[in-house]
């Protein structure tokens, strides 16, 4: 069964960066493409940053374009998101989850992940 937990989360000050990590165990990460979803208080999930299973295709929701790298590391069973140029606005508890796609991930939603982990907040603040 596919265990995933994520990591690095914290208080940052507006502008600044964040890491986070996502490590899998109990199969193999590059089974399955991921996709990093946040919910900050009172709104709902929404998708933030997607990776292919190979890793040969990424995609991120246009309010973190160009501010956010997602990245995979399937010999470390790892996913990486690179934060930069943070925002108030991106305060919230990040998710990774896993899912076995047959289509981009850019294509997918909430409901097409059944692997999830525990969360870890992320806070932007002065």
């Amino acid at each position: 069964q596919l265990q995933l937990v994520e990591s690095g989360g914290g208080l940052v000050q507006p502008g600044g960066s964040l890491t986070l990590s996502c490590t899998a165990s109990g199969s193999a990460l590059d089974n399955y493409a991921i996709k990093w979803f946040r919910q900050a208080p009172g709104k709902e999930r929404e998708g933030v940053s997607c990776i292919s299973k190979s890793g040969g295709s990424t995609n991120s929701a246009d309010s973190v374009k160009g501010r956010f790298t997602i990245s995979r590391d399937n010999a470390k069973n790892t996913v990486t998101l690179q934060m930069n140029s943070l925002k108030p606005e991106d305060t919230a508890v990040y998710y990774c989850a896993a899912a076995t796609l047959h289509f981009p991930c850019e294509w997918s939603s909430e409901g097409d992940f059944g692997s999830w982990g525990q969360g870890t907040q992320v806070t932007v603040s002065s």
